[in-house]
């Protein structure tokens, strides 16, 4: 033991006064902040700081003479100062020992986050502090805004409708200086002992804190499921950038999003997202925006030090603001993490380094748009398709001679109110160019290529908000329905040889509740036809399930002027030099709601210019939906400005052909190649 007082004094019992004694163990890093409070309170009289313990002690005259200074925790006990309180401020992986033995010895604690490293520990401390009478806070800051009940009251009020769901974003950069400041840094383990740093439980572990506490969930009772999207762009053991989702026993979803390989460092953020508006509160600066068709007001609350506050509890049995019992749910997420599999690395071409030395930072192409898409969509990296994200394996692959041309997916990872559903993406030219998007930022429920309808008998099976006659516009409703499987098995074959190759599927269209509203017998067709050309077709039937006729309507059909969308939809990527026509004209305004035998869409994509011509049935008189401008979509539209019915043994069926082209296309190769084709239906 070192003093910066008599040694003599150093052992004698304190006799407990109506000043709490506080020791501090650890000094440097995060730990000076804690100086500087501990001096703040001292001077108002709310404490008396009288020890402190690190093994690298501070600078001589930089504490009071009669603040003991130990090399460890154990000295400190050992010599028994007085001490009330103990402020753990230490690397992670000694928490949890710390806390135990500063509980043990009959001390309260404020522990720095994350308290714990590990499921097992958070259960352990727990059990002492129980066992001892203690108390332990969290040094979750953010925790004593007074932001969150605020929030919380305007939530209640319905001033932004129901909630849809939750989100926490950060987008920080760190040097790797950062990584080099300790042995643990950027360790999910050290010399065999859980460390478990990382973007989400260390560095931006306030997002996920306060989010966790706006999504109602506290204890490991409050939370239903953790899924964990872990990545890394440094060499590091820990993850830098990673997705969260959450899904609470209330139902209720919050995404985390989060990354230290941002282009530039923003203030992170927790937002509510309800059906009538957004609340954001910018944690760091307790500052609240709410968001809404009345417009923006921003508010500022005030912040309770959850030190005073531990002060406060201790005297007057107020309760704590970040208590131990209350970061159960945090705990969840860290022990998903900690279970999980080692983050996956980030492919050194998604990554550009910026700076030099120990000033040198990665950033992951594109991190900022997908951080954007995962949260709106309420999905991960790997679900979003990031290119350097672990590839989800695909329901069935559509092979032509053993080269996939399209992926169909069961749609079972898309969040409710997009309307779940199976589609194909990505669905490639003979070259590997990727011709449809699914998820994209505008309008996160647009999923590649497949069936959707917005009015079947009043369920939304489009995704997004419902077009209604009554209200005249787009509106948030709880009418989201699904389509999935019904079990049958799936037939398939293959495309070899210069066959047909073929998929056929039995789904069931369900409503909110899961009730049936229409069985669908799906059949998706695909052969090659020429070197750089496939045909892919899709034949589709729905019929009601039960005997009573079964309504099916679009926007359109409800009083929007030719929003007819619904039936068949291809959403394209974003590309260059775009056109869209027709053999009677070219552009938006002249294809959109028109009907003719077939329709093409041309332009540079990511991987290559391409066409995909779109070809109708024979006497079809389904009007072409087209979108240019606004995003990139062609569909067929079987509800254009009136419902039709499907009816048991007279159901409603559709087909359609796309040739998918490497290359521009012209008009006169279009129709050569639809002549030579023969009439595709």
């Amino acid at each position: 033991m070192t003093t910066q007082h008599s040694a003599e004094s150093t052992h004698q019992q304190t006799a407990p006064t109506a000043i709490p004694r506080v020791a501090l163990v650890g000094v440097h890093g995060f730990g000076e902040r804690h100086l500087a409070n501990l001096s703040r309170l001292e001077q108002a009289g709310a404490l008396e700081l009288v020890a402190v313990a690190d093994p690298n002690p501070p600078q001589p005259g930089s504490l009071a003479a009669s603040v003991a200074v130990f090399p460890g925790l154990d000295g400190l006990l050992a010599a028994q100062p007085g001490v009330d309180v103990v402020i753990i401020a230490t690397p992670i992986q000694t928490h949890a020992p710390l806390a135990i033995a500063a509980l043990a010895a009959g001390m309260d604690v404020y522990v720095e986050k994350p308290p714990v490293a590990s499921l097992a520990q958070f259960e352990q401390v727990l059990a002492i502090a129980r066992e001892n009478g203690r108390l332990v806070q969290v040094g979750f800051q953010s925790l004593g805004s007074r932001a969150l009940p605020a929030i919380r009251d305007t939530v209640a009020a319905g001033e932004i409708g129901t909630v849809l769901g939750i989100s926490a974003t950060g987008q920080w950069l760190r040097t790797q200086a950062y990584f080099k400041r300790s042995r643990w840094a950027g360790k999910r383990s050290l010399d065999g002992v859980d460390v478990v740093d990382g973007v989400a439980t260390n560095a931006l572990a306030h997002a996920v804190a306060t989010g966790l506490s706006l999504a109602g969930a506290r204890t490991l009772a409050d939370v239903a499921s953790v899924e964990t999207d872990l990545y890394r762009a440094n060499q590091t053991e820990s993850d830098d950038t990673s997705v969260l989702r959450v899904r609470t026993t209330q139902g209720t979803t919050l995404l985390c999003a989060l990354t230290l390989c941002a282009p530039e460092q923003l203030d992170p953020t927790v937002t509510v997202h309800g059906t009538l508006g957004d609340i954001t509160l910018s944690y760091t600066r307790d500052e609240v925006v709410i968001t809404t068709a009345n417009g923006e007001r921003r508010e500022t609350y005030a912040r309770t030090d959850l030190l005073e506050n531990l002060l406060d509890a201790r005297a007057t049995g107020a309760p704590l603001l970040s208590a131990l019992q209350d970061t159960g749910a945090f705990t969840a997420v860290l022990e998903a993490i900690r279970t999980s599999p080692a983050p996956a690395p980030i492919d050194g071409q998604y990554i550009s380094w910026e700076g030099g030395g120990d000033d040198a930072h990665p950033v992951v192409q594109g991190i900022t748009d997908l951080m954007a898409r995962a949260v709106k969509a309420q999905a991960t990296f790997a679900e979003l398709g990031a290119p350097w994200a672990r590839a989800l394996p695909p329901t069935h692959t559509l092979p032509l001679d053993g080269h996939p041309v399209a992926d169909y997916r069961d749609g079972s990872h898309i969040r409710a109110v997009s309307s779940p559903r199976p589609y194909l993406h990505p669905v490639r030219t003979l070259a590997g160019t990727v011709v449809t998007d699914h998820q994209p930022l505008d309008h996160v429920w647009h999923l590649g290529v497949g069936v959707a309808l917005q009015d079947v008998d009043g369920v939304n099976f489009w995704g997004g908000r419902t077009y209604t006659r009554e209200a005249g516009q787009y509106v948030w409703r709880p009418d989201h329905g699904s389509i999935a499987s019904t079990g049958t098995a799936a037939e398939q074959n293959d495309a070899v040889d210069g066959r047909e190759g073929r998929l056929q599927e039995t789904l069931s269209w369900n409503g909110p509740d899961g009730t049936p509203i229409l069985v669908e017998e799906r059949s998706w067709a695909w052969a090659g036809v020429a070197p750089s050309i496939w045909r892919l077709s899709l034949d589709f039937a729905l019929s009601p399930a039960g005997d009573t006729p079964v309504s099916l309507g679009s926007p359109g059909s409800n009083g929007r002027f030719e929003g007819g969308y619904g039936g068949f939809f291809w959403r394209l990527p974003q590309c260059g030099d775009a056109a869209v026509w027709t053999p009677a004209g070219a552009g938006e305004s002249q294809t959109h709601g028109s009907v003719t035998r077939w329709l093409a869409w041309s332009g540079e994509f990511d991987g290559g210019p391409a066409t995909l011509v779109f070809v109708a049935p024979e006497g079809s008189t389904d009007p072409w939906f087209v979108r240019v401008e606004g995003y990139p979509g062609i569909g067929q539209s079987l509800a254009w400005d009136a419902p039709v019915n499907a009816r048991r043994g007279s159901p409603v069926r559709r087909s359609i052909t796309v040739f998918v082209a490497d290359g521009i296309l012209s008009t006169t190769d279009i129709q050569d190649l639809i002549n030579q084709q023969g009439d595709p239906s």
